[in-house]
């Protein structure tokens, strides 16, 4: 499964709370984040991160995104799949959707086609995103880093305000897989929110085995 959501969203907090309580269920469980995740990845984190590839464009981006997602899912994501483990990841395929799609303007048919050659089958059960005012985010975003905004999060207002909007659509798009989560909640109150989708939708009483991420 994954998570999604704007900058300041609550992401990683909210993936390492899920991941404890799985645990405490037996459940093996693997955190992840995109872009990263295995050590190929990470080198093309730090390159996107670092905005050393914005002058080359969304495209650009994208492409980049799909060769450090394609590394992240046979080190990483598919392996822990086969041997029953549930995956976590702080974003994954969506974020690209979202990020150099929807506000970046890249083809979306050239989105799903580069989807389609990195992903393939292997698709998210659930998808939470979690859902908080763009300048709500970016003020927490700042907090949090305490250094200077990376690629994303020096984008201006706007951007980050149609990132909200494009996710909402994608939730109201995609309800059987997609749950929007009131971000601007405190932390245990969305972590009850996940818990509660997860419990609904996937099957808590086994080891989840051969599920997607």
């Amino acid at each position: 499964m994954t998570f999604e959501g704007g900058e300041g969203a609550g992401k990683s907090t909210q993936v390492r709370r899920l991941g404890e309580r799985l645990q405490a269920l037996g459940i093996e469980v693997v955190t992840t984040r995109e872009p990263g995740g295995s050590p190929g990845a990470e080198i093309v984190r730090h390159l996107l991160l670092s905005g050393a590839a914005k002058p080359l464009g969304p495209l650009a981006e994208a492409a980049l995104f799909a060769a450090a997602r394609a590394d992240h899912l046979d080190v990483t994501i598919r392996p822990a799949l086969e041997r029953g483990a549930w995956v976590i990841s702080d974003r994954f395929a969506d974020s690209t959707r979202v990020y150099q799609g929807a506000v970046g303007d890249v083809d979306a048919r050239l989105i799903a086609k580069l989807e389609a050659v990195t992903v393939g089958p292997t698709r998210p059960d659930l998808t939470i995103i979690l859902d908080i005012p763009a300048e709500e985010g970016l003020t927490r975003a700042a907090a949090r880093s305490g250094g200077p905004a990376d690629r994303f999060e020096s984008e201006g207002l706007s951007f980050h305000r149609r990132l909200r909007e494009a996710f909402r659509e994608l939730a109201e798009r995609e309800p059987e897989r997609c749950v929007l989560v009131n971000g601007r909640q405190d932390a245990e109150a969305v972590a009850e929110a996940v818990w509660q989708a997860v419990s609904a939708r996937l099957p808590l009483g086994t080891a989840a085995g051969g599920a997607t991420p």
